[in-house]
């Protein structure tokens, strides 16, 4: 099985905020932190909102940040949430087209292994995978100061 992009981009966004809760993070600031595009992390960004991961901050010190604990956040869910499909195979979608329909096991196999798979995500949490932030991280906001000769 593979994850899409929106799932695996989800995860990081998650660990990213919530390895700093101690500030909101923007959007770009994580865009540059892995090299990912901004409309692709607002987009995601905005879904993970509306399940009720995420907080958002409008405005200028505005941002984002967990909605809740890290240990309440649970990865089996957070990937139901950003996957569009988990059809493993082609028998699983509404344009099935396969000739074996109706005379195949490999569905109820495929069935039982994505449950398994399933079922090993909701054994853990987001603050079973978070890492302290390193501390040599460069601030987010920079304020460069010009010396004064006279």
């Amino acid at each position: 099985m593979r994850l899409t992009t929106m799932t695996d981009y989800a995860m990081r966004l998650l660990m990213y905020v919530g390895e700093r809760p101690d500030r909101l993070c923007t959007i770009a600031e994580i865009a540059r932190a892995y090299s990912i595009s901004e409309p692709h992390l607002m987009k995601i960004t905005h879904r993970l909102a509306q399940r009720g991961w995420l907080e958002t901050v409008r405005g200028k010190n505005g941002g984002m940040r967990l909605a809740m604990p890290p240990d309440q956040i649970n990865l089996g869910a957070v990937v139901r949430d950003t996957e569009n499909d988990l059809a493993l195979v082609e028998c699983y979608t509404d344009a099935n087209q396969c000739s074996l329909t109706g005379r195949c096991g490999v569905r109820s196999i495929l069935d039982g292994a994505l449950v398994a798979f399933l079922q090993h995500l909701d054994g853990f949490t987001l603050a079973d995978v978070l890492v302290a932030p390193a501390p040599f991280e460069v601030p987010v906001v920079f304020e460069a100061r010009r010396e004064v000769t006279k």
